[in-house]
């Protein structure tokens, strides 16, 4: 007899209240949660966030999560969107001791854990590093050896995020960054978008990028390319309005 389809069950809806903010850049942010009953998560996930009026009104947005898994404490990056219904909220309004809902953790595919010693390839696009810096952090925090190589491109040096960090990432992370607007005074390479020199020379890697739409299918076929297999490609992209 054919058994049924098992059901799928959906994370619970999560009280999230505000511990702390970090400043990114001018206009993103870390929030810090604190999510009692939180499960726990793995790099590369991500959650819903809900948020809701006094009148009962509801919206929701799916934001990365940034940092590895840490007790029952969550930290999302979020970029301001203008004209966005939630980033405006979460990167100008909301404050320490504010709740919000999260559910999750979500995601299956794009992930990296600790005891896979390949080498890791990164590719991150503007906001789309907020993953990709969980596996660096999750790597650091395990103490693991896996080489790891993060290709960083934006737009002008102001809106590096994590820049302490990608600045000093410890042994065994190289880290390339490429500007497409601007650069710092000095900088040797001229502005301009990702190119298969910034992705290369070809080493078999674990590869993973993040970013807009057509920065993710620009920089995953560069990596076809170059010879590495599209099925260690991994992507997660966002869409026009990033939130």
């Amino acid at each position: 007899m054919e058994r049924p389809p098992r059901a799928v069950r959906r994370p619970r809806w999560l009280a999230a209240r505000l511990a702390a903010v970090r400043d990114e850049t001018a206009n993103a942010r870390t929030l810090v949660f604190d999510v009692p009953g939180w499960p726990g998560h793995i790099a590369g996930q991500h959650v819903d966030l809900r948020l809701t009026a006094e009148d009962g009104y509801q919206t929701r947005r799916s934001y990365s999560l940034s940092a590895p898994a840490d007790g029952e404490r969550v930290e999302l990056t979020v970029q301001l969107v203008p004209d966005g219904e939630v980033s405006p909220y979460l990167t100008k309004v909301i404050e320490p001791g504010d709740e919000v809902e999260l559910r999750g953790p979500l995601g299956g595919w794009f992930l990296w854990r600790p005891e896979r010693a390949e080498p890791v390839l990164l590719v991150a696009g503007g906001s789309g590093i907020a993953p990709l810096m969980a596996m660096i952090r999750a790597r650091r925090a395990a103490g693991s050896a896996t080489p790891f190589r993060l290709v960083y491109s934006l737009r002008e040096p102001g809106q590096m995020y994590f820049a302490d960090e990608l600045r000093r990432p410890g042994p065994g992370v190289d880290v390339t960054l490429v500007y497409t607007r601007a650069t710092p005074e000095g900088w040797p390479r001229p502005p301009g978008r990702i190119t298969a020199a910034d992705l290369g020379p070809y080493a078999p890697a674990d590869c993973f990028v993040c970013g807009p739409t057509g920065f993710v299918e620009a920089a995953a076929n560069l990596l076809i390319d170059l010879g590495h297999d599209p099925a260690r490609i991994k992507t997660e992209r966002f869409g026009p309005t990033g939130e």
